[in-house]
């Protein structure tokens, strides 16, 4: 693996270790009852620019990463250039910002959501029935949040989310799908 396949991880990861760093500097988040997002209120979270800086560093990282690796399918490319850029914007607009934070990152879960489905149409065996199974889960948690509010907080179907299209991020933007 050369230096250019750690992209990748590097990107999905940043975000990640910014946000379990701001858990665990909050003294106060509770993945039950919470939002992540409730990590990046700027007025009432004491880890607010923990976690938002981890958000758009992410997002600027997947959105280069996208943007820079052109053996990967334009289409991929183009779903998790959005996505980063949608991650930036959800760490920019904060829940202070109300309906437009709300907005930014349905956008953002909906995108990694495309990339999920966009990339079950294009494999099969193990990784299409992978895929699906993230697809169901996603909208499973998502649908049991927004329905019955089980959990009470998004940070369940958040990770869930996120969680589903890792795999498959990695696949597509290492080794797994570059065109042949």
């Amino acid at each position: 693996m050369n230096m250019r396949q750690f992209i990748p991880f590097i990107a999905f990861l940043t975000p990640l270790v910014f946000i379990l760093l701001a858990i665990a500097f909050s003294g106060w988040f509770n993945i039950v009852d919470n939002a992540l997002s409730d990590l990046g209120h700027a007025t009432r979270s004491n880890v607010a620019i923990l976690f938002n800086l981890g958000l758009v560093l992410g997002g600027f990282l997947l959105y280069s990463t996208a943007l820079i690796d052109s053996r990967v399918e334009v289409v991929y490319r183009a779903i998790m250039g959005f996505a980063g850029f949608s991650l930036a914007l959800v760490g920019v607009f904060d829940e202070v910002y109300g309906r437009t934070h709300f907005i930014v990152s349905i956008v953002f879960f909906i995108t990694i959501l495309s990339f999920l489905i966009y990339y079950s149409s294009r494999t099969d065996g193990w990784r299409r029935n992978g895929a699906l199974a993230g697809i169901v889960a996603s909208v499973a948690a998502w649908a049991l949040h927004f329905t019955i509010k089980t959990p009470p907080g998004a940070a369940i179907p958040e990770l869930i989310s996120i969680f589903s299209v890792a795999p498959f991020y990695l696949d597509v933007f290492t080794e797994g799908f570059k065109r042949r």
